[in-house]
């Protein structure tokens, strides 16, 4: 049977920073995050040829082992076959190994610009299945759910399928995110997570989660009780003290803050630009603040220039 057909035309995808557990919602919850990278992929005759600016520009790969191409072939192979030679160039906003989704926003760009190059794309692999094969890359679905479907999500597992759920979260949030300059393996922090934990803890996220959806939807105003967390963030603790330390300085002064994902990176999400500005101020030299919007598209497919140049790209 014959292979897919690709398209000529070089495709720009753009996906969201995101952060999930947001507290208790340990590898369920997700937020989508104003802070984007931006991947151009084009088909070319033979070979593969990467180029990265910004984040990780030093570091990451430029050959098959790099992510995004893992996930760009994994994805050719559910599209039919691969194509003779890529043209990858990578703009990099979202920092690597601090809690922000980093990895999932490689792998959902990966997926979907293997999606957009190949002729039916949207028909031989849907939303759905794109969910599934980013799950089954990352190895769970809270990040990557976020990443491609913007907004506030709830995922689960459902006999082993990936499944999501999309709701707006409350306009009024403007979260800041406290960066620093280390970063901390995802592998790591969740290395110190017990294997087992009490029945009261566990019950009490379970209220707080239901708690957060309404408080991140419809009342802000609940957002300090509803981002307490038993789970997970103080056992990760001894890997990324300054994160706790910062966290509960800012929840002391009854601001809305949780450790972003695996961390080491510290969501605050207070309601108003005013009070966001102040939060920001909260933190030492040695972080990075930054306010964000909250990312209501999730990953995309956006245009191009004439000369194949992206254009709009968010700063």
């Amino acid at each position: 049977m014959a292979g897919p057909a690709f398209r000529a035309a070089a495709v720009r995808v753009r996906v969201p920073a995101t952060s999930a557990n947001l507290g208790p919602g340990y590898d369920s919850l997700g937020l989508a995050l104003g802070l984007y990278d931006d991947v151009v992929v084009r088909v070319a005759d033979s070979g593969l040829h990467i180029d990265i600016a910004g984040e990780g520009a030093e570091t990451l790969p430029r050959d098959e082992d790099h992510l995004l191409v893992r996930s760009l072939r994994t994805a050719f192979d559910l599209l039919g076959g691969q194509p003779r030679g890529l043209e990858v160039v990578c703009a990099n906003r979202i920092p690597h190994g601090r809690g922000l989704g980093s990895s999932s926003a490689a792998i959902c760009a990966g997926i979907m610009a293997a999606r957009a190059v190949t002729t039916g794309g949207e028909a031989r692999l849907d939303d759905a299945a794109m969910l599934e094969l980013a799950t089954e890359i990352e190895g769970h679905p809270d990040n990557v759910a976020a990443c491609l479907l913007g907004g506030f999500t709830l995922a689960w597992m459902d006999a082993g399928a990936a499944r999501a759920v999309r709701m707006e979260p409350a306009p009024s949030v403007v979260p800041v995110v406290f960066v620093p300059a280390k970063p901390l393996l995802t592998e790591t922090a969740r290395g110190l997570l017990p294997r087992h934990v009490p029945h009261v803890d566990a019950a009490f996220n379970a209220g707080r989660s239901a708690l957060l959806v309404e408080a991140l939807t419809r009342r802000p105003d609940l957002l300090l009780p509803a981002t307490e967390d038993r789970l997970h963030q103080e056992y990760r603790a001894p890997a990324m003290q300054e994160s706790v330390e910062l966290l509960n300085r800012l929840r002391a002064d009854d601001v809305p803050a949780v450790v972003s994902g695996a961390g080491p990176t510290v969501l605050a999400l207070p309601e108003g630009d005013g009070a966001a500005e102040k939060v920001a101020r909260l933190a030492g030299e040695q972080w990075t603040a930054n306010r964000l919007s909250l990312d209501a598209a999730g990953a995309c497919v956006l245009p191009l220039n004439a000369d194949g140049a992206a254009r709009g790209a968010p700063q």
